[in-house]
């Protein structure tokens, strides 16, 4: 589990953007709900800051999620 959840760390840091895509609790948050890492615990669950301000936490293995590369452009004229 140690080994897990280390890695859960590296994939998904604090402020790593987030997409919800399904989430199977009973109060669940809606799909497409994007949120920003806040931290993992030891038993590997992702705490979320969500943009509509919720902080449920995400379940690897169980909820469905993407991590989203956002990029910045920046066009010079």
């Amino acid at each position: 589990m140690k080994n897990e959840v280390e890695l859960l760390k590296k994939l998904y840091p604090k402020g790593c953007r987030i997409k919800l895509i399904y989430m199977n609790d009973p109060y669940a948050l809606p799909s497409g709900l994007k949120g920003n890492v806040d931290f993992i615990d030891d038993m590997g669950q992702i705490h979320m800051k969500w943009d509509n301000g919720s902080s449920l936490a995400l379940i690897h293995g169980v909820d469905k999620f993407e991590k989203i590369y956002e990029r910045n452009i920046n066009f010079e004229r």
